[in-house]
């Protein structure tokens, strides 16, 4: 086998890995939160602590981009993601479980930068794009991981064995996988975070990645709660699942989209897919108009990440590394943001209506292309110039 071939097997794992380890602990949040017996609001100022430690790790994820072939951060990242995810599954107070989703939400900040580092590098060596496609792997891991929470829900299996196994997996996938991906792929410049007048380039992306991780990230956190305490489903994981799997079947179809119509129409698409599904789940919350209506939010959702990447690793300023690990702090300020809001206003009024904040961050996405693409126009004629 060729060694970018090779090197795009083994990253396309990691990716899948990554996924399935997501979802496998999110699915459990309604376990969670009857175990701790939380209600919304409690459950939002929980999550609240993710993005909040993911925001900590900026100084240390710059630090190892710059510092390290983006192989190494990636295998220290699993790593403490396999202890945290046992940390859930063994949390017996409320102290040591905010202490392990902290470290999970840390974990997943510097697998984000490294993954992607790896996928923006290892597409140079192709003469087609293929970043969306692994994306796409990380979706379907992340399907794979809500199939395996859905069968150990429905024949309940406690939350602690089933995520002490994930970890298993992960470090024996770890360990065997971390030399099979790119070397060598440091940056030699752009690695420092220049401050002073922000760069209109980073933020327009920063800004769409925020948008969209406020719905993707809801999603994540709270589809299950949606349908068990809105919808009234007993086994609460189906509107998560058919989410994941849309996401997964648009993002293998997101480098073909994206050659075909291009990127800026592909952000309207994505942003009224998100808006009509979000509404068609809160009008009519019953259990299909509700699973047709998460599954296109994950059709609107699964390429916005993709294209914001691409495009970030297109930076003069920056390196690629260090572009994203600018743009995910957008993505976790949006997190920061989605989540937690989202449990106040359900326990102020109640869970259904407060997904619309989904639909208003879905529609936000087509002025903040828009004025991205506009601004990219401007930049590249005035270069001609």
């Amino acid at each position: 086998m060729e060694v970018k071939q090779r090197q795009r097997l083994f990253l396309s794992l990691f990716f899948f890995l990554s996924g399935f380890c997501f979802t496998s602990w999110t699915s459990r949040i309604p376990t969670i939160k009857t175990a701790f017996d939380l209600n919304e609001a409690e459950l939002g100022t929980i999550l609240l602590c993710m993005p909040i430690s993911s925001l900590l790790g900026l100084p240390l994820s710059g630090w190892l981009v710059s510092r390290y072939d983006s192989r190494v951060p990636m295998t220290w990242g699993f790593i403490a993601l396999a202890i945290s995810i046992v940390g859930v599954g063994l949390a017996h107070s409320t102290l040591l479980l905010v202490l392990a989703i902290s470290l999970i939400a840390f974990s997943f900040r510097i697998l984000n930068i490294s993954l992607n580092t790896q996928a923006i590098q290892l597409q140079k060596l192709y003469d087609k794009k293929i970043n969306g496609a692994f994306h796409g792997l990380w979706s379907t891991g992340g399907i794979a991981g809500l199939l395996v929470s859905t069968f150990l829900v429905a024949m309940d299996v406690p939350m602690s064995l089933h995520l002490a196994g994930v970890a298993l997996i992960t470090l024996a996938a770890t360990f065997y996988g971390r030399e099979f991906v790119l070397r060598n792929d440091r940056a030699t410049s752009g690695n420092r975070l220049v401050l002073g007048k922000p760069d209109p380039y980073i933020v327009y992306l920063g800004l769409l990645v925020f948008f969209a991780a406020i719905c993707e990230g809801g999603m994540f956190d709270w589809s299950g709660v949606f349908f068990k305490e809105v919808v009234g489903v007993e086994v609460f994981t189906w509107g998560y699942l058919f989410f994941m799997i849309c996401m997964a079947l648009s993002r293998f179809a997101t480098d073909k989209i994206v050659d075909s119509i291009g990127m800026a129409r592909t952000y309207i698409y994505s942003s009224v897919l998100i808006f009509a599904g979000i509404l068609l789940a809160v009008f009519f919350p019953s259990f299909y108009p509700s699973l047709l209506g998460f599954g296109l939010v994950g059709l609107g959702t699964a390429a916005v990440v993709p294209m914001t990447f691409t495009l970030a690793g297109q930076s003069k300023k920056y390196s690629p590394g260090m572009a994203i690990s600018i743009i995910a702090t957008y993505s976790i300020a949006g997190l920061l943001i989605g989540p937690p809001l989202i449990g106040y206003l359900a326990h102020a009024f109640n869970l259904r209506l407060s997904f619309v904040t989904f639909a208003v961050s879905g529609l936000m996405l087509i002025p903040m292309s828009q004025l991205f693409f506009r601004y990219r126009r401007v930049s590249e004629s005035s270069e001609v110039r």
